[in-house]
């Protein structure tokens, strides 16, 4: 018989938790969602406004194969979704090469000698492949072959992880760029559409839907909805105690404010898209010492954005640039007047985004803002997209916890964690990228809290959400029949449903 909860307590206000809340809200049940930030919702995919101008932190497409996911986004905003095209490109050595990858015009920019090279490595691969892959070094060599790794995977992979590739799980790989390889590149360059197979792989999409003010503009306006629907939206409050009370089957959900003070929300189901690491340990009774230790080893990346407003030269079009050039540090330049024009009030100006990966606490995070900001002026001439002097305005915003880490053994410590949490707090409920340290995207987020409520309503979990992603091999390619409808959405798992 469906369930209607007391009270459902989300902890983060991001594409999973409002997803969650939203959702929650939509079915009239009472939910209250606290946000440790104090001005934005949206998480990583928020929207930040300096001086007018708006700035997407991250970079978010809007792009699924989910009807669901579709619907939901024009559910929650009808009127302000533009159709975008996509447009990326790759900085090396003084250049710049379209991606993804064009095969032909890759080969020709790096010269005869270079792409005779590039060619026979990859031929080299195919017949020589590395047979059980274990690193993101494995996977990409064995499908672009080793000079084309060196050249557009190694080095940017690096300044996003901050450890040499060798030591990144193929996980990551095969889950962002799985069955993209030299040949699907030189497919896809030569054969017109009409004559390609029918799939659709995501690195390869030609356009998305974006809010015509970021993305922040969608969540903004999934928590007023959530609200004007009775959901409560606490912000500036920060998680600090989860206590379960077995006999009740209820949680004690302790909270503080930035002045520090403690207030305290009772609730029979909790819904947390916060980092998974400090969940686990939060937990009172506490976590078993085998799970606890999986907790502790739990890793995230960080990043910072450095955004620079200057007069537009016209000299870039694309939506991001990835610089896989050694010599700086930036790992990322979004161009802000591609992803909508309307994030630029003056149509003279241009804004760009610098992106830096980095841990918390280490020398580049721990920068002055003045100095983040020279730093990034002198990268943007580097690459050869602005002049000196010409940067107007700027600003950093810092993101913590932006990627939990795929290192060995990751999978061990997050099911050692799992185990415990489905038998000990059945009610507790982990979604989104943080909350499951999943490098999920945001509609796979979403489709975690989609399938999280349905569970709730059905009193059990009949649908396992930890598939979401696996499951759905729209990812990057799809071959199911059922993929445009229901790509995101895994079928009910009776061998887990059987054990609640």
């Amino acid at each position: 018989m469906p369930v209607t909860p007391s009270r459902t307590v989300v902890i983060g206000a991001g594409p999973a938790g409002l997803t969650a809340a939203y959702l929650s809200a939509r079915r009239g049940w009472p939910v209250v969602v606290l946000e440790a930030d104090e001005r934005y919702v949206g998480g990583l995919s928020r929207t930040v406004e300096h001086q007018g101008y708006r700035f997407d932190i991250g970079g978010h497409r809007f792009f699924s194969k989910s009807e669901a996911i579709e619907k939901l986004w024009t559910e929650i905003l009808p009127d302000d979704m533009l159709v975008r095209p996509r447009s990326s490109s790759i900085y090396y050595r003084g250049r710049f090469f379209s991606y993804p990858l064009r095969a032909m015009e890759a080969l020709v920019r790096l010269g005869p000698v270079e792409a005779a090279r590039c060619m026979a490595s990859y031929a080299s691969a195919r017949l020589f492949p590395v047979r059980e892959p274990r690193s993101f070094e494995d996977w990409v060599t064995n499908q672009f072959g080793r000079r084309l790794y060196a050249i557009f995977f190694k080095t940017y992979t690096e300044k996003v992880w901050g450890t040499d590739c060798r030591e990144i799980s193929a996980d990551w790989a095969a889950q962002r760029i799985k069955n993209l390889s030299l040949g699907a590149a030189v497919r896809n360059a030569l054969l017109p559409q009409s004559r390609r197979s029918g799939k659709q792989i995501k690195s390869l999409i030609e356009s998305f839907r974006y809010p015509r003010l970021g993305p922040g503009m969608l969540w903004e306006e999934c928590a007023r909805k959530t609200q004007q629907l009775g959901g409560r939206l606490c912000m500036g409050r920060r998680v600090v105690g989860l206590a379960f009370d077995e006999p009740s089957r209820t949680w004690r959900v302790r909270h503080e404010g930035a002045a520090g003070d403690v207030a305290e929300l009772t609730a029979e189901n909790v819904i947390s898209s916060a980092p998974l690491r400090e969940v686990a340990l939060s937990l009172s009774p506490a976590l078993g010492e085998e799970a606890r230790r999986a907790a502790a080893g739990l890793r995230y990346r960080d990043f910072l954005t450095v955004m620079l407003i200057l007069p537009d030269r016209g000299a870039v079009k694309d939506n991001w640039i990835y610089v896989h050039d050694p010599d700086v540090k930036v790992g990322r330049i979004q161009n802000f007047k591609s992803w909508s024009p309307d994030m630029v009030p003056d149509p003279t100006m241009a804004s760009y985004g610098l992106e830096y990966f980095c841990f918390e606490g280490d020398g580049l995070w721990s920068s002055p803002d003045a100095a983040l900001l020279d730093l990034a002026q002198r990268e943007l001439q580097a690459v050869g997209l602005s002049s000196a002097g010409e940067v107007r305005d700027g600003c950093v915003v810092r993101m913590r916890k932006a990627y939990p880490v795929y290192d060995e053994g990751y999978q061990q410590r997050c099911q050692a964690i799992r185990d415990e949490l489905e038998s000990r707090f059945p009610t507790l409920h982990l979604v989104g990228r943080n909350g499951m340290h999943k490098y999920d995207n945001q509609d796979h987020a979403m489709t975690t809290s989609l399938l999280t409520i349905e569970n709730i309503a059905a009193g059990g979990r009949p649908y396992d959400v930890w598939r979401v992603n696996q499951d759905a091999e729209y990812v990057e390619e799809d071959d199911s029949p059922a993929a445009p409808s229901r790509a995101c959405e895994p079928s009910r798992s009776p061998d887990r449903s059987s054990r609640e």
